[in-house]
């Protein structure tokens, strides 16, 4: 079992295969928050807020991408902005703080690489977009972008830290065929009163919360839970995240008759005999 990248994950998948044993693996993630037109949009703002955010984005069930229906798109980013902007950043122990540091300065690269690509190309900054050298080396604001187009590099790779881009949408169809346009599928999140379930279930993600970013799917131990696509293969928890570790063994016990035709009946007969009883049992269930 490996949790990390899904380039080291091809690694540990070839050194799998090479000894012949079984390979599980989650691994990276863009993953996708859907808020549609009938959603409590506090709720699905504060949600998504946390979704984003939390451990500073390096989560790898962290949302990187908002989907929003037209009609409450205006509504929702006031909103969310307006969460994201309360977050209280510092470092410590203290339970006043909303979010700390990301690892180091190679995720810090990241992260500016990320938005500085998006901000030359045309996105906007909404909130955030800076590093917060005042409070600690890697600090990094919380950042909303929108605008981003397909030839940033924010749009499709995964950036493991604190920034979203946030995507208008015209209807509920279209929200799922963005969603869906990834090579990654590991974790996804859909706000509304009516249609979750129906929006979740055509999703192409390991894991679907509805209501809820992440915390609903990664607290039910006992579903499986993983990735599809480039998010990885295999599960865990449930009975699916044990038996993965175990190999499956049958010893079997012949009882009562052989199979096969006993001493001196011929083969045909015993075959009419066979498949008459089969049909029996059939009728019988």
């Amino acid at each position: 079992m490996f949790t990390g990248s899904s380039e080291t994950g091809r690694i540990v998948a070839q050194l799998c295969a090479e000894r012949l044993i079984g390979f599980s693996g989650e691994l990276g993630g863009k993953n996708a928050t859907l808020v549609l037109a009938d959603a409590d949009l506090d709720k699905a703002a504060r949600g998504a807020a946390q979704g984003c955010f939390s451990n500073s984005g390096q989560l790898c069930i962290s949302m990187e991408r908002i989907y929003v229906h037209r009609a409450v798109f205006e509504d929702f980013l006031a909103t969310f902005t307006a969460h994201v902007e309360a977050i209280r950043l510092g470092s410590g122990p203290g339970w006043d703080i909303d979010m700390g540091s990301l690892t180091g300065q190679r995720q810090l690269d990241r992260v500016s690489t990320h938005v500085e690509d998006a901000r030359a190309k045309g996105a906007r900054v909404i909130t955030g977009g800076r590093p917060r050298p005042d409070l600690g080396p890697y600090f990094y604001e919380p950042t909303i972008l929108t605008g981003v187009t397909g030839e940033m590099v924010v749009a499709r790779e995964e950036a493991f830290g604190p920034v979203v881009a946030v995507y208008q949408v015209e209807d509920n169809d279209e929200a799922v065929a963005l969603a869906n346009d990834s090579h990654y599928g590991l974790n996804a999140s859909v706000w509304s009163a009516r249609h979750g379930r129906d929006a979740g279930r055509r999703l192409l993600a390991g894991a679907v919360n509805i209501n809820d970013g992440y915390s609903a799917a990664w607290a039910s131990h006992d579903a499986p839970m993983g990735g599809m696509k480039d998010s990885g293969v295999g599960r865990r928890h449930g009975k699916e995240g044990i038996l993965k570790y175990t190999e499956a063994q049958t010893v079997a016990q012949q009882r009562l008759v052989p199979v096969g035709p006993p001493p001196g009946m011929a083969n045909q007969r015993y075959t009419r005999l066979v498949k008459g009883a089969l049909t029996l049992m059939g009728r019988l269930r």
